[in-house]
C-alpha cells in the first residue's frame, strides 16, 4: 500500500528496504501477483477446443460436467499426465480408462453440500437458495454451514479438508476471472475496501453512513470490496447495490431492512433482505461459459457497453467465511467469493482493495483488519495503494485511539514516512473524496 510517500523514500536513496535490512521486501512480484494459467481448462467450450486437437498433454481440467450431451470422445486422445479436478463423467469406466492411460483423476467428493470446483463465484441467489421452501434452515448457505460445523469445522478431518481446499482453490480461480477484466478496464486503484462493525444494526446512524459511502463508491466507479458480513458491511454492499438508484430508494430500502434489525433473529433478517431484492431487482446471473460481462466506461462516464449492468455495478464484491456462518449471508453484493478459510478470505480482501481502505466503528475482528493492513502497507506487501479513511473521529481516537499507533509505526516504514496514508473524518463525502478525488 505504498503512497507518494513511499515513493520519495524509494527515490532519495533510503536503505534498501528490508525487515533490519535483512529480509527482502517486498516479495518478488511473481510471488503476490495474480497468475494466469494457460493450461487450466476451466470452461467447455476451450475443453472442446483442445478436445480437437487430439491432446490434452498437460493440462488441468476443472469441475466441467463432461457427462453432458455431447460426451467427450477420449478414444484417440493422448491424456498422459492430465489432471482431471472435480469433472464428472459419462460413467466410472469412463475415468479408471483414463487413469490407466496415465491421467491423474480426482473425482467431486460424493457427499458434500457444495462444490469441490466451483465454476464462478456466488450469487444472492445462490446463496439464498432453499429459504423459499424452508426458512434459512433450509437455504443453501446454512446447510454449508451446518455440514461444516458437524465435520469439525475450522479443524475438519481429512476428507473434509481436501473438499474444502479444493472448493477454496476453485473460489481463488473464479474471483481471478471475476475481477480480471475489471482492473484491466479501470486499474487496482478502483477497488475500495469497506470495514467495520458486524454487529451495526440496520437503521442506525452507522448503518445508514456506510450504505451511502457505498453508495457514492459505486457511482464514482469504484468496486467495493466488503468482508461479506452484516452491520457495516452489509450496508456498504446496499448502498453499491442500489447506487444507480436516487438516494431516496436508497433510504426506503434501508427503512424496509429496519423492521428486522438484529441479525440473530436469522428468518426475518433474511426475509427482509429478500423483500428489498424483490422490490428493487437488478441481479447478474453468471453465463453458463463462466466468462463474466463487464460495463466499460467512457471518460464522461456513459456507458460504452449496453444491456445489463454489470455485477459490480450490483452490489460490488463480498468476501465471507463459513467460519462466521452463524451469520446471516449478505445479500446485496453482486458477487460473493465465500471461502471456508478464514485466513485466506482476510489476505484476499486486503489484497484487493489497492484503492484504499475505509474503517468504520468496529471492534476487536476491525481492529484486527487495521493492523493486518498496516503491516501490507509498512512492508510494501501489495504494492501500491490509497488512504485509510477511518470513519468517526472520536470513535478512532478516543474510544479506541488505533490511530496514537498507526501513525507511529508508519512513520517508520522502510519506504519512508507513510504516516500520510492515515485520514480521519465524520463525514462520508469527504470519505469519499479522500478515496476519489
Amino acid at each position: 500500500m505504498a503512497t507518494a510517500a513511499a515513493s520519495r523514500g524509494r527515490s532519495a536513496g533510503a536503505e534498501p528496504a528490508g525487515q533490519d535490512g535483512r529480509v527482502p521486501t517486498p516479495p518478488p512480484a511473481d510471488v503476490i501477483e495474480p497468475h494466469t494459467w494457460t493450461d487450466e481448462i476451466q470452461t467447455r467450450a476451450e475443453f472442446d477446443r483442445r478436445l480437437t486437437t487430439g491432446s490434452l498433454v498437460g493440462l488441468t481440467i476443472q469441475g466441467l460436467r463432461l457427462d453432458l450431451d455431447p460426451a467427450p470422445d477420449f478414444t484417440d486422445v493422448e491424456v498422459a499426465g492430465t489432471l482431471f479436478v472435480g469433472c464428472r463423467f459419462a460413467s466410472r469406466q469412463v475415468g479408471a480408462d483414463l487413469v490407466r492411460r496415465g491421467a491423474n483423476v480426482v473425482p467431486p467428493f460424493s457427499g458434500l453440500p457444495y462444490p469441490t470446483q466451483p465454476p464462478h463465484l456466488y450469487t444472492p441467489e445462490e446463496l439464498a437458495a432453499g429459504f423459499a421452501e424452508g426458512g434459512f434452515e433450509a437455504m443453501y448457505d446454512n446447510r454449508v454451514y451446518t455440514h461444516f460445523r458437524a465435520h469439525g469445522g475450522a479443524l475438519p478431518d481429512v476428507r473434509e479438508a481436501l473438499g474444502q481446499r479444493l472448493h477454496d482453490h476453485g473460489v481463488d480461480n473464479a474471483l481471478a476471472d471475476a475481477t480480471r477484466a475489471w482492473l484491466a478496464i479501470h486499474g487496482p486503484q478502483s477497488v475500495v475496501g469497506v470495514m467495520g462493525g458486524h454487529a451495526v444494526r440496520r437503521g442506525s446512524r452507522s448503518y445508514r453512513m456506510a450504505a451511502v459511502l457505498g453508495w457514492e463508491l459505486a457511482r464514482a466507479h469504484r468496486l467495493v470490496v466488503t468482508g461479506g458480513g452484516p452491520g457495516v458491511m452489509e450496508a456498504a454492499n446496499l448502498g453499491a447495490y442500489l447506487s444507480t438508484r436516487p438516494a431516496e430508494d436508497l433510504t426506503a430500502a434501508i427503512d424496509l431492512l429496519a423492521t428486522a434489525p438484529d441479525f440473530t433473529d436469522h428468518d426475518r433478517y433474511t426475509a427482509a433482505a429478500l423483500r428489498v431484492r424483490e422490490t428493487f431487482g437488478r441481479s447478474v446471473t453468471p453465463p453458463p461459459d463462466g466468462t463474466e460481462p463487464v460495463t466499460a466506461y467512457r471518460a464522461d462516464s456513459t456507458a460504452l457497453a449496453t444491456g445489463d449492468l454489470d455485477w459490480a455495478g450490483c452490489g460490488g464484491l463480498a468476501v465471507p467465511t463459513w467460519l462466521y456462518g452463524h451469520e446471516p449471508a449478505n445479500l446485496f453484493a453482486g458477487r460473493i467469493a465465500k471461502y471456508f478459510s478464514n485466513a485466506i478470505r482476510e489476505d484476499t480482501i486486503l489484497r484487493l482493495a489497492r484503492g484504499g481502505i475505509v474503517f468504520a466503528p468496529g471492534r476487536a475482528g476491525t481492529v484486527q483488519e487495521v493492523f493486518q493492513a498496516a503491516t501490507k502497507t509498512y512492508y510494501g506487501t501489495d504494492g501500491a495503494s490509497g488512504a485509510y479513511v477511518f470513519l468517526d473521529r472520536t470513535y478512532w481516537t478516543t474510544e479506541l485511539p488505533v490511530e496514537s499507533l498507526l501513525r507511529p509505526l508508519l512513520a517508520t516504514s522502510p519506504f519512508g514516512d507513510l504516516s500520510d496514508t492515515v485520514h480521519l473524518t465524520d463525514d462520508v463525502h469527504e470519505a469519499v473524496r479522500l478515496l476519489v478525488g
